[in-house]
């Protein structure tokens, strides 16, 4: 199955572990597909809802009772009714008695999608971050010269500390969105607070590293919303939060080349 290029994927810079320009890298042919953004939605859907645990009642909950029903004569109502005490239990009407329509185990949640359909989905996803118009519509604020932002392979070795990855993302001009992550990060409204996901923090920066235990990896892990993925495992769930393509990326040098790799088998020459 293969697919032709909306536009000749760009050229971008590449900088160094200093913040400098190396020189220039032609983006993969991956980055040239057309943005499907139905796709792109149904497959966030389908991988979002794989990830969700079933769950269900008891079938036996709210009637473990005694209750009957009294019989007609006595005017009032027909309902299950405790011996001796009269109150109405059993009924989902009563204090106590089993839900209407409770959640059941074997409701189906996942929503499923094609490979090949998921496969698309994926790097149009992909695509899209090299659209500055996409990612500034998904809220990103940035300053770089062009997206995604690529760096060098030394830089994912070179940078361990989160004041260096501070001051190399300060010169990439990508910054700023680690502060809006941090300044809307806020108390979640309801129960889920007090359920061990008390605050909502914004998605920020994707990096896509050569692999997500280097230094540099490590470093940027804690900032506020950020992610980091290999080239061999990012999805739809990492590229388009909520099925928005778009989001701001940086990627290393051997990165591209992995995801040239992985894509360009389904892009017809």
């Amino acid at each position: 199955m293969v697919f032709l290029l909306a536009q000749e994927p760009p050229a971008v810079p590449v900088y160094s572990a200093s913040g400098e320009k190396s020189g220039e890298v032609k983006l993969p042919r991956v980055y040239g597909l057309p943005v499907r953004i139905d796709l792109i939605r149904r497959a966030f859907l389908s991988e979002f809802t794989a990830r969700l645990q079933p769950k269900g009642r008891d079938p036996m909950a709210g009637k473990r009772t005694t209750a009957r029903s009294f019989g007609v004569g006595l005017g009032i109502a027909r309902v299950p009714r405790i011996p001796g005490l009269g109150r109405a239990a059993f009924i989902n009407s009563a204090v106590g008695g089993h839900l209407a329509h409770p959640p059941r185990v074997e409701k189906r949640i996942h929503e499923e999608i094609n490979k090949k359909e998921k496969r698309l989905a994926t790097a149009s996803a992909l695509a899209a971050t090299a659209r500055r118009e996409f990612v500034e519509r998904r809220g990103h604020r940035f300053t770089s010269e062009a997206v995604p932002v690529v760096i060098e392979d030394e830089a994912e070795q070179a940078i361990s500390r989160v004041r260096d990855a501070r001051a190399l993302l300060e010169k990439l001009g990508v910054w700023p969105d680690i502060e809006r992550a941090k300044e809307r990060t806020r108390i979640r409204a309801g129960k889920g607070k007090r359920r061990g996901r008390r605050y909502i923090t914004p998605r920020s920066i994707l990096f896509i590293l050569g692999s997500h235990t280097s230094p540099l990896a490590r470093a940027v892990a804690g900032l506020p919303g950020v992610d980091v993925a290999d080239p061999w495992h990012v999805n739809v769930l990492q590229l388009a939060p909520g099925g928005v393509p778009g989001r701001l990326t940086v990627v290393s040098r051997s990165a591209l080349e992995a995801l040239a790799k992985r894509f360009d088998s389904i892009i017809l020459a």
